[in-house]
């Protein structure tokens, strides 16, 4: 059976040489980086060197990356600590952001009693800026805005720069969760003066289960998991030293070769969007997926011209056809109610049918656009 992966939104493809670096970190450097004797300082030291290239790469201090998890533990710790520890009141967010930060949110209303505001959003899910200013003008309460970089479900990209100075402007703090960003956009937290940010290695080829957060020095945020001083006191816990090497690995070859990825996975984008215009001429793209200025160029929302009786065996007939996609975020895969994005963004009509994330990658090729067509034409015909 032919495999076909267009899931890169969920997770990517290891590139060869992050396994590599990996397999031997793994067996040459396994000391804790936390012990002074030469088997510890030799990991410390591949871990602050791993700290070093990821901060200059994002052209920050190595102080302003504290390594975590993933994306999910980042964006915690820095909501949840500026709301503890910065004295946050209210934060300023919108209805389509990743559960990651939704659902603390949700947390911290109820345990903190915060007031939660969510900026209106524009046709396709856009954030509206004018909106946004006028929430940021009430300064009685110290406020901090929570919006993604990339929407993880329809690409809608947010003018970065733009917001931070709006918070700059209004005296309040901004944070991005930038996990579909990091790795395949130029990011440069120096000139975009933002305070917080999340990012996870497996978003861009790098391994799972290790992630950073960007906090600006002197915020004043403190520690979520408390135990020893690793990560500057940040984050206690013996850091994954592998999996770290790994993703600045990952992160630095996705730096180099940016601009050659990013034209040929538009290309990849740009034919299936013909593609599928062409056999479905009834097809709509969700959210801002025909604006290449306003989306990211690594995925693409579909609705199709399908029934809803077919919408439901969908994803299950492209599964069995070795084609793996998604129907929204997979964090949240299995749970009723449909996509909290599209839901928010779609006409009724448009949620009867059946919607498709297709996400891409440098590892894809122009053929399997092809065989996914067919298999969606054979299925339509069925």
């Amino acid at each position: 059976m032919k495999k076909v992966y267009f899931d890169s939104a969920a997770t990517t493809q290891l590139r060869d040489e992050v396994i590599s670096s990996i397999t031997e970190v793994l067996k040459t450097e396994y000391g804790n980086p936390s012990s002074t004797h030469s088997y510890g300082r030799s990991s410390k030291s591949l871990l602050e060197n791993a700290r070093k290239e990821i901060a200059k790469l994002l052209n920050v201090s190595a102080s302003e990356i504290i390594f975590t998890s993933g994306g999910t533990e980042a964006d915690n710790l820095i909501l949840t600590s500026a709301v503890r520890d910065l004295g946050i009141k209210r934060i300023i967010s919108s209805r389509i952001e990743h559960h990651a930060v939704l659902h603390t949110l949700e947390w911290l209303q109820k345990e903190y009693k915060i007031q939660i505001d969510f900026v209106n959003l524009k046709d396709c899910g856009h954030v509206d800026y004018e909106h946004l200013e006028k929430l940021l003008t009430d300064t009685s309460q110290k406020t901090l805005v929570s919006l993604m970089h990339v929407n993880n479900e329809v690409g809608n990209l947010l003018d970065l720069k733009q917001v931070a100075l709006l918070c700059k402007k209004h005296n309040a703090l901004f944070h991005s969760d930038t996990v579909q960003s990091v790795g395949h956009f130029e990011l440069d937290f120096k000139e975009t003066p933002i305070d917080f940010a999340a990012a996870a290695a497996h978003k861009f080829h790098g391994p799972k289960g290790a992630g950073f957060a960007f906090i600006r020095k002197n915020s004043g945020l403190r520690a979520l998991i408390h135990g020893g001083e690793q990560e500057r006191g940040m984050r206690a816990g013996t850091e994954a030293v592998y999996a770290i090497v790994g993703m600045a690995e990952a992160l630095k070859i996705s730096y180099q070769n940016l601009e050659k990825e990013r034209q040929y996975i538009t290309g990849l984008k740009e034919y299936f969007k013909k593609q599928l215009s062409v056999n479905f001429p009834d097809v709509k793209f969700n959210g801002g997926c025909l604006d290449n200025e306003q989306s990211t160029y690594t995925l693409l929302n579909v609705c199709l011209p399908i029934s809803s009786e077919k919408a439901m065996l969908l994803l299950f007939q492209l599964d069995l056809k070795g084609i793996a996609c998604s129907k929204g975020s997979a964090c949240q895969s299995g749970s009723e109610g449909g996509s909290h994005v599209l839901n928010e963004i779609l006409s009724d009509e448009d949620l009867s049918k059946p919607s498709i994330r297709f996400s891409f990658s440098s590892f894809n090729k122009k053929e399997e656009i092809d065989y996914v067509v067919d298999v969606l034409k054979e299925f339509v015909k069925s």
